[in-house]
């Protein structure tokens, strides 16, 4: 007997492995959907994940990138929770940012108090060194009228966040010394190519929300442990079926209802894969490939979400040259150094450091010689214990699309996860979560789409939103 040429398309696939579909996985799985993963890469984690180095020094495990959250990071402690449990991951650390002034050689400091927002921050503004008395004044001034903007409006959407502080009073030196300092490794964006909504958002959401909300966490291990290898145990846990190194060729609708998707390779490429519903947790340019027509009333705004680049420098020193967890830098092409040598497993002595490069669109391709020409000196001049090391290893990785670029209008572009398809639903941190490009937005973005997935099965979600027990203390 022939087979059935419409088979019945019952459960939930998930394309994609980073943190949004591994999110919309196990939230459809605890709600007792049949679910399949599937992943192109060998690994997940997409692009907050470690690699294995075989170093001068000895093996190396190496984050492709330096991330970091926030206690306002909800979603994201919930699915560290999810996945690896508080003891694993750590918590975040009170807030206490040192600031190096290359120019200058001096040290200056961004701390909490336990005061109410925004009092918290009222006493390291006050003694800040890298400001003048007028620039600390004007800067409380523009941070209280931050207060009163609406994220969600999409007038803000069209300005730029330059224009705003030029025209309450930011000096150039405030811009760069205090506001890109904080913006630029969160948005990826300088604030003249960074929307006024994105940045209120960050703002408001990071520094004035609460005296805790900008608490922050390095993670005390690699990223691929918690992303790739706990999130997989956790999967395999929740019953759902993780297919790693298929990419999907196609998606086209069943006669029946549901959908059937193509995949160019895996363990068997032939497979048929059947489901009622599809989360592409994919990013904009592949979800458009994707996409079946008219599924969204505009297709081409995918095409019109650009991307923002991040390098990293990784240096190995045979000494310790750096005393603090991390740092950042005025003054100098240093950004943001982190040292990572507990976590990458060094053995036999030194100090590995990690510089995290945010919108590097000058930088992304040049050579490594060029970088460790440039990086290295700027350390020494950083870091006097540096002169006196010896550099064991340098080397580099690059991430041409990190992020999407937080620019005026971007929020026109950033779809929300259901389409206009029944049953094909968008994640990642591309789509509109509100948030800039970050592992919080990747995770909402998984969470509101396994929440879409389940109104339309008629299955209870639970709570709303899992956003974990740090949730109250985010709030304190």
């Amino acid at each position: 007997m022939a087979p059935d040429p419409t088979p019945s398309a019952t459960g939930v696939l998930v394309v994609g492995g980073g943190l949004a579909g591994t999110t919309a996985a196990l939230r459809l799985a605890d709600a007792g959907l049949p679910v399949t993963l599937l992943e192109s890469r060998a690994r997940l984690g997409g692009l907050a994940s470690s690699f294995h180095r075989e170093s001068p020094t000895g093996p190396l495990t190496v984050d492709n990138g330096q991330h970091v959250h926030l206690r306002c990071c909800t979603a994201y402690q919930w699915f560290l929770e999810r996945v690896t449990g508080d003891a694993a991951t750590g918590g975040p650390a009170r807030l206490d940012v040192p600031v190096l002034d290359a120019r200058t050689g001096r040290l200056g400091r961004l701390r909490r108090t336990d005061l109410p927002a925004p009092f918290h921050l009222g006493a390291a503004l006050a003694t800040y060194p890298h400001l003048s008395g007028p620039e600390r004044l004007a800067a409380a001034r523009a941070a209280l009228a931050l207060r009163h903007l609406d994220p969600s409006d999409p007038g803000l959407d069209e300005l730029d966040f330059a224009t705003w502080l030029r025209h309450h009073g930011q000096s150039a030196r405030a811009v760069s010394a205090l506001w890109e300092l904080i913006g630029l490794p969160t948005l990826n964006a300088r604030a003249a190519d960074t929307s006024l909504a994105l940045a209120a958002m960050v703002f408001r959401t990071g520094l004035l929300s609460s005296r805790r909300a900008a608490d922050l966490a390095v993670p005390p291990v690699p990223l691929g442990q918690g992303h790739d290898v706990l999130a997989r145990a956790a999967l395999d846990k929740a019953g759902v079926r993780t297919v790693l190194g298929t990419r999907i060729r196609e998606l086209t609708p069943l006669p029946g209802g549901g959908w059937r998707l193509g995949s160019t390779r895996g363990p068997d490429p032939g497979e048929a894969l059947h489901a009622r519903d599809v989360v592409l947790a994919v990013p904009p340019a592949e979800a458009h490939r994707l996409l079946p027509e008219g599924a969204l009333a505009r297709p081409d705004r995918l095409q019109r979400i650009e991307h923002a680049p991040i390098l990293n420098l990784h240096v190995v020193y045979d000494r310790r040259v750096l005393r603090r967890p991390f740092f950042t830098a005025l003054g100098s092409p240093v950004q943001w150094v982190f040292d990572r040598t507990g976590p990458s497993g060094l053995t036999g002595g030194g100090q590995y450091l990690a510089l995290s490069q945010s919108a590097a669109h000058d930088e992304i391709d040049e050579p490594v010689g060029v970088l460790r020409d440039r990086y290295l000196p700027e350390l020494a001049r950083l870091l006097p214990a540096a002169r006196r090391a010896s550099v064991r290893d340098f080397f580099v990785t690059r991430e041409r699309t990190a992020t999407f670029a937080p620019r005026p209008g971007v929020g026109g572009l950033r779809p929300g996860s259901r389409t206009e398809r029944p049953g094909v639903l968008l994640a990642g941190a591309w789509t509109d979560t509100g948030w800039p490009a970050t592992m919080e937005s990747a995770v909402r973005s998984g969470l509101t789409a396994a929440r879409e997935v389940l109104d339309t099965s008629g299955r209870s979600y639970g709570d709303e939103p899992p956003y974990g027990k740090n949730r109250r203390a985010a709030a304190a």
